[in-house]
């Protein structure tokens, strides 16, 4: 029999280990995959009124996987946001869905602020499917005020001119410093290149250009999850044509925009 040469051993003594670092690798990836729902990042903000008080807000997500392969961020599944009345002891809490509306809600928050004791947030759409989800707003914001109960959605007008500049983290802070307790300064700096009406709530109509929101193409939903142009019902000859291709795309019931693009 022939004997194996010195460069066939270690020929193979290095495909052994080739493989096990392979096999290392694999099982790491399967256990980060499996941990990847389970992961959660947490952190406080110091948020600065309209009025020179502060608060102190405790900001926390559920992570889940990578959203696509080079991704630096992974997908935030939910968020909330907790904080107490100044001058009581009343503890308050903000949750956003990260899922695709209907089901979630996938909003962003860019203002906190409390006026005569009554909490008042304003988010934007964080995509384009929770754009058209939440009625297209011009300017995009989405607005709520605490009724004491719960959160209540409002409308621009009855938001309070006092509340206007952005003075929390609006998406995530730089990885770094997702600890401890982010100082204003910090905020400041953070938001420093965010479009005009992400840093100051805008009171009039904003173009396209002026917001990404804004410039989201129009769709609707059937309902169950599936998103498609506007354009294909608006665009028919007739109201009948219309629910004609409602019918084609199974829009039903109040899903069907036939009745409002038509008038009937």
């Amino acid at each position: 029999m022939k004997e194996k040469s010195a460069d066939e051993g270690e020929g193979a003594v290095k495909r052994k280990r080739l493989l096990f670092s392979v096999v290392i690798i694999l099982l790491l990836s399967l256990f980060l995959s499996g941990c990847a729902l389970g992961h959660s990042a947490w952190w406080k903000e110091e948020v600065l009124l309209h009025n020179g008080q502060t608060i102190i807000v405790d900001r926390s997500q559920k992570l889940g996987g990578y959203t696509y392969v080079a991704s630096t961020e992974r997908a935030i599944l939910e968020e909330r946001w907790q904080f107490v009345i100044p001058g009581t002891k009343q503890s308050i809490t903000w949750t956003n869905d990260g899922r695709f509306p209907p089901q979630g809600t996938m909003l962003t928050m860019v203002l906190l602020d409390i006026l005569k004791g009554i909490p008042y947030i304003a988010t934007v759409p964080a995509v384009c499917i929770s754009y058209n989800y939440w009625g297209r707003p011009n300017p995009p914001y989405v607005l709520f005020k605490y009724d004491g109960k719960a959160w209540q959605r409002i409308k621009l007008e009855e938001f309070p001119k006092e509340l206007t500049e952005a003075n929390v983290i609006v998406g995530l802070p730089d990885p770094q410093n997702r600890i401890g307790t982010i100082p204003i300064a910090r905020i400041k700096e953070d938001n420093r290149y965010l479009e005009s009406h992400l840093k100051k709530i805008a009171r009039e109509r904003l173009s396209a250009r002026e917001s990404s929101e804004v410039g989201c193409p129009e769709e609707v939903t059937d309902g169950k999850g599936r998103w498609v142009g506007i354009g294909r019902f608006k665009n028919q000859p007739s109201y009948e044509a219309c629910v004609k291709e409602c019918n084609r795309q199974r829009f039903t019931g109040e899903y069907c925009p036939c009745n409002r693009l038509f008038q009937k």
